[in-house]
């Protein structure tokens, strides 16, 4: 609206922001709440999902690394199998085979059946594959650092718990970040897979919106766009954190 002097200002900047998002809302045939909730409920299950394969990826790799026997072959047998079969079969066989436990649980105790959380579920399956990715990822990382260095800090009367925090998880930590990032990376993509066990994610909110107004390439579309926005965002972060864990770190000019 134009002042007293007759000039036109600006709209506020909270005006502009409300006309945008009105606008996609309308330009995304009223599918855009759907379409946020299940970006949310992705980058969520991502998240959770990735501290769960860390987790067990550092077990798995002091497993790997230990000198008990028995462990060693365990977590041998268990990456081994991982890495042969394909995320969705078993993304499948896990889904269904902790809704048989969790049955036959509740027929002894004489309690009444319950289907799992989806969500719960995409955590678990998704945390138990990548967790074998990541205990690859930690022993190469752990195997990394100077052993003359714990050997070193063992010697000033550290403890083993002092040695992994101060000296060995800092350093394994540098090796181990390319690694990290790129299992990440992989992870966000196959955060898709839970669409097949009913969660409702980013591509089942496209798939839907895509279904109702006959236009599914762009819905499809749309769930890429958000999937790259994801791993960008996501690579900037990585890309930080070498930087932080390197700092101190001479690189050789060449």
């Amino acid at each position: 609206m134009p002042d007293e002097s007759g000039a036109h200002n600006p709209p506020p900047i909270h005006d502009i922001v409300n006309k945008t998002w009105m606008e996609t809302r309308v330009f995304l045939y009223g599918f855009g709440p759907v379409l946020l909730a299940g970006t949310i409920q992705t980058i969520e299950l991502s998240v959770l999902s990735l501290a769960a394969s860390v987790l067990l990826g550092l077990a798995g790799a002091a497993a790997k690394l230990s000198f008990n026997r028995p462990l060693r072959a365990i977590a041998t047998g268990y990456t081994t199998l991982i890495r042969s079969v394909p995320d969705l079969v078993l993304m499948l066989l896990l889904f269904y085979s902790i809704q048989i436990a969790v049955n036959n649980l509740t027929d002894t105790l004489g309690l009444p059946q319950f289907d799992i959380d989806p969500f719960v579920a995409g955590v678990l399956t998704l945390g138990f594959i990548y967790g074998a990715y990541f205990t690859e990822t930690f022993r190469g990382a752990f195997l990394a650092v100077p052993r003359g260095q714990l050997e070193a800090g063992s010697a000033y009367g550290m403890s083993g718990a002092r040695v992994f925090t101060r000296i060995l998880f800092p350093q394994m930590m540098r090796f181990a970040l390319p690694g990290i990032g790129n299992n990440w990376q992989v992870l966000v993509k196959a955060t898709a897979l839970v669409s097949i066990i009913g969660l409702a994610d980013v591509v089942k909110a496209a798939q839907d919106a895509g279904k109702s107004t006959f236009n599914m390439f762009f819905f499809i579309l749309i769930a890429a766009l958000i999937y790259l926005a994801i791993t960008t965002a996501s690579n900037l972060v990585l890309i930080w954190l070498e930087k932080r864990y390197s700092i101190g770190v001479r690189h050789a000019e060449l």
